[in-house]
Parts: C-alpha cells; sequence; structure tokens
C-alpha cells in the first residue's frame, strides 16, 4: 500500500467562536464585554489541523454545510491548512456552531448542532488509504474500522465523555480493530472503574497494541504490549491559558512519532511537548504549534533541565523553512486578510 494521505480523520467540524479576555460568564440578565475574539474550525478539525502543521499529509472526511459557516471552514481546512477534503460531502442546512468562553485559565462552551449524514459504513464518504487514521470509539461498532485495519492502517483511537455516566464495557470491544487508545485519566479510570491511572492502565494493557493514558500536568502513561514496555513521561511545565484542543495536538505528535517508528518514550515526550505548547494560547486549531514553534522552543530549552529529554530534537526537527504559527490566521469577518485578534 502506498496511499497518499499519512492520516485520515473522520468526524464532526465545528465552527468555534471563541471570546477571551474575559473575567466571568455573565450573570442572568448582564452582558459583558470580550477583549479579544478568534474564530476557527472546531471539533475534528483540531486534530487534523494539528496533524497538518506537523508535516503529516491529511485528510477530513466529514460534511460540510453549505452556509457561509461552512464555507468558511472549507476555505480554512483546505486552502489555509492543506487539509484533503476528497473524502468530505457538502450537504444542505446550517453548520453547527460552538462558543467558547475562555476565563480563569478554562473555558466554557455552548454547542448547537445535529448528527453527520453518515452511511453504512459509518462514514460521510468513502474510505480512503492511509498510513493512520483516527477514531471516536461507540458502543456500535464502525464498519470502517475494521476495513482499515485490513488494509493495513494504524488506526488511533480515543474516547467522548459519556454524559449518562454508564461508561458501558461495550465501547471498548472496538480496540481489537485499532492500533492505540488514547483516553485522559479521567475517561480510563470511569471505563475501568480503578481509581488511579497507573491502575486504569493495568486494566487497559492489551486491549489494543498500545495505551496511553494522559493525565494533564502530570504527564503521561503508556504500555507497549508488543514489547511489555510501561512508561512514564513528565509534562513540559508551562502556564496554561487554555486547554482547548490539547488532547487533540498531543494525538497529533504522538501519531507523528509511531509513523516515524520513534522509541515509545520519544513520541510521548514529544506529544507533551507539543500539547504544552498550545495550552499557552487559545483556542482548539488557533493554538496547534507548528515546526517553527518547536525550534523556537528548543532554542531557549537546551540549556534546561529538560535538555537530555528532549535533545532527539536536533535530528527531527525539518531544515529550512519553517513554518511558526503563534495563532491561527482565521477569523469570519475578513477572508483576504483573516487573523485572530
Amino acid at each position: 500500500m502506498n496511499p497518499e494521505l499519512d492520516l485520515f480523520v473522520p468526524g464532526v467540524v465545528f465552527l468555534d467562536i471563541v471570546f477571551t479576555g474575559l473575567e466571568g460568564v455573565p450573570e442572568p440578565g448582564t452582558e459583558v464585554w470580550a477583549s479579544g475574539m478568534g474564530s476557527c474550525p472546531g471539533g475534528i478539525a483540531n486534530l487534523a489541523v494539528a496533524a497538518s502543521r506537523l508535516g503529516l499529509r491529511t485528510g477530513l472526511g466529514t460534511a460540510l454545510a453549505t452556509d457561509a459557516y461552512g464555507d468558511f471552514c472549507a476555505d480554512i481546512l483546505c486552502g489555509q491548512e492543506n487539509i484533503n477534503l476528497d473524502a468530505s460531502r457538502r450537504i444542505e442546512g446550517h453548520s453547527p456552531v460552538t462558543v467558547s468562553l475562555a476565563y480563569d485559565r478554562d473555558r466554557s462552551m455552548i454547542t448547537h448542532g445535529h448528527p453527520l449524514p453518515l452511511n453504512a459504513d459509518g462514514l460521510v464518504g468513502e474510505l480512503p488509504a492511509a498510513r493512520a487514521a483516527s477514531v471516536s470509539l461507540t458502543r456500535d461498532r464502525l464498519p470502517w474500522v475494521r476495513r482499515a485495519k485490513e488494509a493495513g492502517t494504524l488506526v488511533f483511537a480515543d474516547v467522548g465523555w459519556d454524559a449518562s455516566a454508564e461508561w458501558p464495557a461495550e465501547v471498548l470491544d472496538m480496540l481489537e480493530d485499532c492500533h492505540a487508545f488514547v483516553p485522559n485519566a479521567v475517561e480510563a479510570m470511569q471505563y475501568t472503574r480503578t481509581s488511579t491511572p497507573a491502575d486504569a492502565l493495568a486494566k487497559l494493557a492489551g486491549l489494543a497494541p498500545v495505551v496511553v493514558v494522559t493525565c494533564g500536568g502530570d504527564g503521561v502513561l503508556a504500555h507497549d504490549a508488543r514489547t511489555g514496555e510501561t512508561v512514564q513521561v513528565p509534562a513540559v511545565p508551562v502556564p496554561a491559558l487554555d486547554p482547548t484542543g490539547a488532547g487533540d495536538v498531543f494525538t497529533a505528535g504522538f501519531i507523528l512519532g509511531s509513523l516515524r517508528e520513534w522509541p515509545l518514550a520519544q513520541s510521548l515526550a514529544f506529544a507533551n511537548l507539543i500539547a504544552a505548547l498550545s495550552v499557552q494560547h487559545f483556542g482548539g486549531s488557533l493554538s496547534a504549534p507548528g515546526w517553527g514553534d518547536i525550534a523556537d522552543w528548543w532554542r531557549s530549552a537546551r540549556t534546561s533541565p529538560l535538555a537530555e529529554r528532549y535533545g532527539f530534537l536536533d535530528d527531527v526537527i525539518p531544515g529550512g523553512e519553517q513554518r511558526t504559527v503563534r495563532r491561527a490566521t482565521a477569523t469570519i469577518a475578513r477572508l483576504s486578510d483573516a487573523h485572530a485578534e
């Protein structure tokens, strides 16, 4: 197989509108002003954008509405972020929207949308050939996941928050068709009925060849069933501004390391680093770093205590022109010279 894509990402794309500089959320009957605002494709686009900025040839399978918001998202994803939309469709209707209120180093969100018009395979279009793919686990299996595995694609799985609080174990059955499972610590503990991330990892180990449990500021735990290796990698200490999308950025970094066949600890350290760089800025795909950001960080960290752990960056940061991304250049108001305020 010689696929044109490194990564295929299916799912829902939201238009994210992020308000920043808030002292708090408005009380009923009141109004507050935000000192900053940015707009960008969100939802599964967070992972696609993060991967594309790392140089992975990324395709996205979604349904984009034919309204102005859908046009905006398609333009940014394809024209600005170099994401392949061949496996996507345009549909009549209105785009799903999330409004994010960033304040006190956290955020609150309001979302409106409708389910995607999926086909019998669980996608909106055809399954493209790709070296890797991402999936969010569901109670009902998605037929394309097994087809992707049989075609040689490495499938990386995550899982969403269960608002019903049931956390049914059968959701994990899909992992037999996946290469890696990357839940956060809360999700891992809920699904395994355990009280620590380490105990959750021990119960999840073996359900997929690689299991990774992310623990935010406490770093990450992982187990590779193929080698029996268990690894713990600390987080990169940074002042966190907004955690939105950090998990997607982490996953993009881990997928990159896996496709390049890096050692497990190196892949996790790299994923931790770019997730840390992302939380220093506001909002989802607005904050996903590029190689230029990574190179800038490494120049300042060479003489720090982190130098030994990240010495491999000398060999992996691309030479020549690098794309530095501090904030996405996406706002609805001005597509011609768009910017995030």
